[in-house]
């Protein structure tokens, strides 16, 4: 046993000592804190107990040999966690490094005149580089006092060893021994509010802008997962807040003295749906994080506080800084892709399934079977999800997968069609991806065959989806770019859902919004159900998220149409709302039940409408986006149709030259009576999914009927219905576009609409393109036959 200290020089340190470049010494954390206070960022108090102590621990006990041998004897990293944390924990603290961190302690808090708490953050000295984020891997303990400091130091050290830290190391190709750890102390901030901040747009990349996550009282809600937190998207070169979203955040973490522990604190309905920062501190943090941007240059992944024992702006801390991982490192990846040339390897297929989204993704699969599950808080940006089957609970998730893979579903289906809204690949009813493949393991999904194989199997098309939507072309301006892709005359509009994914669409050439689903904004931005927030005397919370959701949209592509569809959730999604139990019967079928317009008239659900309708009127009223339009979904008689327009005028909204009224025809009493709904409105849009359901008498979420080839939008009676729509329609002078799946899936169903008048066609982003060229070619070919007749 090592008896004593050979040099005390560099065990512990104050943080205003420390600078970016001693990494191998204070961690990524600790250094990363150093560096901010030299360029005047307010960071809480700290002293730096350093990898060099760490590394005489090891030695006075003798551990550096035992925990190589664990590490080479166990079969599994959780094993060999268990076994060297244990090692770790029994292990002596050094009577003098005890005395020295116990005296640092002491300092710091006679800053303060009295005792205080402290956090105890770990900082590795392999963390927070640019090319591996170590963030969460390990632990980090809060409101310790004296009496507690040295236990949880050695705890810190043990989380070294963390089963998931082991595996990431692995994965990265990291020596094990290699990697020290440091320990930052750090006065506790008497937090009122925190969270983190991204120099970036942490959903789409762009750096244009910086993101603010916060909830009240501690971080810890917020880094950790356990609340959707309220954001604040604010413009770098104004800093101007562009975007606010108030979230239901339901708890908060704070520190109980008389316990000595974090508690989760439920929060009563006002304070979960008040904004947990004002818009004051919100553009002070973003002045701060351009700072640190600049500093690093690069893109930054920061935590922050505000102090409520503070005034502003005295009282806002950045508690930790560090690079940007995930965008910065595909980035790069991105630009290796193309400046190599990478062959097709095969790799041994796993499953096979219906292939829903297009698109190659490699990641690590995580079987996750319910959204309430623990699991689904440690999903991480760019996993692989595979479960059975989603619904709009699953969205958060969804949207940071890289891919997703379900056991049942088919190509209508919600995993199907929210996939290829968010540009992701997905293979669906695959039937036993839950069962074959395991979690953890490394696979890669190609969604455009409907395979999936294990291991990565690289091939030309393993580009990303934004890359292939739109090819960036160095030197040539947008509107030059978008001349390169034909006009035609059969107009190409595109569906849409979710709001935020219109600033990635926005250079497509695409003709307006033919579809926008406003099931999103209701399920992520409001998430309670209407009738509740009326019982509760809200409604105003519903009207103005919709509106907020709509006009996102609208002002992007003004002044091209968007074609807004009421709201056609099922009473089973509908239910899963905040409150929705109350006032949602059961139905043994909801896909055939009390949908659309039924709703809209019924006596229960009509105050539930009139907030829909309010929220259109004020998108085209008080924003002035008169290019919003409407349409009614499932829609089954023309009275239940007049009594529902009846009631939209009486909101104000009137048919005009600049308001256009349309109707899904997915119900096939549409066209059988298409020249009595053509009286009534101004355009229809083909819902071909259900039309097909509806026609042939077949669920659309059967994978095995599907398989059997029972669902087929391209089935002749489906296709011989939609000609005759558009051939009464156009007697009638009215508009007919389709926004079901067939067109964006099938090349023979476009030349069929094409041929048969169709006005317009509203395909999902990764067809735009394609349909449009196609489009084009078609039209140019039918002009030709029709001269070479003359």
């Amino acid at each position: 046993m090592v008896e004593a200290i050979s040099s005390e020089e560099d065990l512990i340190l104050d943080v205003e000592k420390i600078r970016k470049d001693m990494i191998e010494l204070a961690g990524g954390k600790g250094a990363n804190l150093g560096e901010l206070v030299s360029f005047g960022v307010r960071v809480p108090p700290a002293f730096i107990i350093t990898s060099k102590a760490f590394k005489y621990f090891l030695e006075y006990n003798n551990l550096v040999e035992k925990i190589k041998e664990i590490l080479s004897s166990s079969s599994n990293s959780e094993e060999a966690s268990e076994n060297i944390k244990k090692l770790i924990r029994s292990a002596k603290m050094p009577e003098k490094l005890a005395s020295m961190i116990l005296q640092a302690y002491d300092e710091l808090s006679n800053k303060f005149g009295k005792e205080i708490l402290v956090a105890v953050r770990s900082s590795a000295t392999a963390e927070d580089i640019e090319e591996a984020s170590f963030a969460g891997q390990q632990d980090t303990y809060l409101n310790v006092s004296r009496e507690e400091l040295l236990d949880k130091v050695k705890e810190v050290w043990a989380s070294l060893y963390n089963a998931r830290a082991i595996e990431y190391r692995k994965s990265k190709g990291i020596d094990q021994l290699s990697v020290l750890i440091a320990v930052v102390v750090q006065k506790m901030v008497n937090s009122r509010s925190a969270g983190v901040m991204f120099t970036l747009n942490p959903v789409t990349g762009d750096e244009r802008y910086i993101m603010i996550e916060s909830n009240w009282g501690l971080g810890e809600s917020v880094v950790g997962g356990k609340v959707t937190p309220d954001e604040i998207l604010i413009e770098k070169s104004s800093l101007r807040i562009i975007e606010k979203k108030v979230s239901n955040k339901r708890i908060k973490i704070i520190y109980d003295r008389q316990l000595r522990k974090n508690v989760e604190v439920k929060l009563d309905e006002q304070e979960a749906n008040t904004m947990s920062i004002s818009d004051e501190e919100a553009i002070e943090l973003a002045r701060l994080a351009m700072k640190i941007e600049e500093h690093y240059k690069r893109p930054m992944d920061i935590e922050w506080a505000i102090d409520v024992d503070l005034k502003f702006p005295d009282n806002i801390f950045i508690v930790q800084a560090r690079p940007e991982t995930f965008w910065s490192v595909k980035k790069k990846k991105e630009e290796r892709k193309e400046e190599e040339a990478i062959s097709a390897v095969s790799g041994k297929v796993l499953v096979k399934g219906l292939p829903a989204s297009p698109g190659v993704a490699y990641g690590k699969a995580r079987i996750i079977l319910d959204i309430k599950d623990p699991k689904a808080r440690e999903f991480q940006k760019g996993d692989i999800l595979i479960t059975k089957m989603t619904d709009p609970d699953w969205v958060p998730l969804m949207k940071i997968a890289s891919a997703i893979v379900t056991d049942e579903g088919g190509m209508t289906s919600h995993a199907a069609i929210v996939s290829r809204e968010l540009g992701i690949p997905a293979v669906v009813g695959s039937r036993e991806a839950t069962k074959v493949i395991s979690d953890g393991q490394l696979i890669t999904v190609d969604g455009t065959r409907g395979i999936v194989y294990e291991g990565k199997v690289v091939s030309p098309s393993e580009i990303s989806t934004e890359k292939q939507i739109m090819p960036a072309v160095q030197g040539i301006s947008r509107d030059v770019l978008l001349a390169l892709y034909p006009v035609t005359a059969t107009k190409i509009y595109m569906n849409l859902g979710e709001p935020d994914a219109i600033d990635r669409y926005l250079d497509l050439p695409f003709d307006g919004i033919g579809l926008m689903r406003i099931e999103f904004i209701v399920s992520e931005w409001i998430r309670y159900h209407p009738l509740y927030l009326i019982k509760i005397g809200n409604p105003t919370l519903f009207i103005d998220k919709l509106a907020e959701g709509i006009a996102k949209v609208a002002s992007a592509i003004y002044p091209r149409p968007v074609v807004v569809r009421f709201s056609d959730f099922k009473t089973n999604e509908y239910k899963k709302l905040i409150g929705g139990d109350e006032f949602e019967p059961f139905e043994r079928n909801p896909m055939i039940g009390w949908r659309g317009v039924s709703r809209y008239i019924s006596k229960e659900y009509e105050p539930a409408f009139r907030l829909e309708v309010r929220a259109i009127r004020k998108v085209r009223e008080e924003m002035g986006l008169k290019n919003v339009w409407v349409m009614f979904p499932f829609v089954r008689t023309t009275w239940e149709l007049e009594k529902a327009i009846k009631i939209m005028e009486d909101e104000g909204l009137r048919k005009s030259s600049d308001f256009k009224v349309w109707i899904m025809a997915e119900v096939p009493s549409v066209v059988v009576l298409a020249d009595q709904f053509a009286k009534i409105v101004d355009g229809f849009s083909v819902g071909s999914n259900d039309l097909a359901q509806l026609t042939l008498g077949v669920d659309r979420d059967s994978e095995l009927l599907a398989r059997m080839g029972y669902y087929d939008e391209r089935d002749p009676a489906v296709l011989q219905s939609i000609k005759r729509l558009i051939k009464i329609a156009h007697k009638y002078n009215k508009t007919v576009s389709i926004c079901g799946q067939a067109p964006s899936v099938y090349p023979e169903v476009v030349e069929y609409l094409v041929r048969a008048g169709i006005d317009s066609i509203s395909v999902n982003p990764d067809a735009v393109i394609n349909v449009r060229r196609q489009v084009a070619s078609i039209e140019q070919k039918i002009m030709l036959e029709k001269l070479n007749k003359k």
